[in-house]
């Protein structure tokens, strides 16, 4: 079978919601959707309504979106407001009811190419390392906001239980690590992260100091550590294929309409990933 891949589809806009319809009909492959489906469990829905018929099996990631807790006019009628572990614990929920792999399920072998590879989808989230020496994490925040930036994370991505996100992405780091660490062979893999594993691939040009709310540089070497072949990642909307010692690193990001429309078309923005 073959693998694609794509992130940010954001179905919160009806311009997306249309475009994912003219995905083609790729019925022996896989697809995995690294993050930023939309915000609420419709939208989730919506996605796998489109798309399962399309494809053998999809891989779900959680982004920043589906962890907003979001309230109002953002909600759906009915949908409880729920908050950090809860909220990312009930769209595992739904992706299972669904059949659709996630970080929580063991990680799938599967011959990519002919080639065996394991597919492992992540939820690591971030921690404010991505910054300079010289900026404390306590202050990464305001460093950020002297450029003019926000991040609306701050607003809506709530951590509960935990004390701050960075303390989440500490206890995501560790539990993963830990799973990866057991495996007893040496497959090679296919790392699924919403957010980039490394610094370098999170500098947007015009905003670098957003780079704080990007990922954390606990996994730097991962992609060596953990035998990659391939680095799925989404959250900046750059798209982009990099290689770096060797591995692929795909920035598989679809975006807001303004971003897409008129350059691509939807079918183009799925990334064939290769092991």
């Amino acid at each position: 079978m073959r693998l694609y891949a794509v992130s940010d589809i954001h179905l919160g806009y009806q311009a997306n919601r249309e475009a994912i319809h003219e995905i083609a009909a790729r019925p022996d492959d896989w697809l995995i959707l690294a993050g930023d489906v939309g915000e609420t469990e419709r939208h989730m829905h919506l996605a796998f309504d489109a798309l399962q018929g399309k494809f053998r099996q999809i891989v779900w990631v959680p982004g920043n979106h589906e962890l907003w807790s979001v309230t109002g006019r953002d909600a759906e009628p009915g949908e409880r407001p729920l908050r950090g572990e809860a909220r990312y614990r009930r769209f595992v929920d739904l992706c299972r009811e669904r059949g659709v792999t996630t970080p929580e399920d063991p990680y799938p072998v599967v011959e990519v190419d002919g080639a065996p590879a394991r597919i492992v989808p992540m939820f690591l989230l971030y921690d404010y390392s991505f910054r300079p020496g010289d900026v404390s994490q306590e202050a990464a925040v305001a460093w950020a906001r002297e450029a003019g930036l926000r991040c609306a994370d701050e607003q809506f991505l709530a951590p509960d239980p935990h004390a701050s996100r960075s303390d989440w992405c500490t206890a995501r780091l560790a539990e993963t690590q830990a799973r990866l660490d057991a495996l007893d062979d040496e497959l090679p893999t296919v790392l699924v992260n919403h957010w980039p594993l490394r610094e370098e691939l999170a500098k947007p040009p015009r905003i670098p100091r957003f780079s704080i709310w990007c990922g954390t540089k606990e996994t730097e070497d991962w992609h060596l550590r953990y035998r990659a072949r391939a680095v799925v990642s989404g959250h900046l909307h750059m798209p982009s294929s990099r290689r770096i010692d060797g591995v692929a690193f795909e920035e598989v990001s679809f975006g807001y309409p303004k971003q897409w429309r008129g350059r691509r078309a939807p079918d183009a923005a799925l990334r064939r990933i290769t092991v």
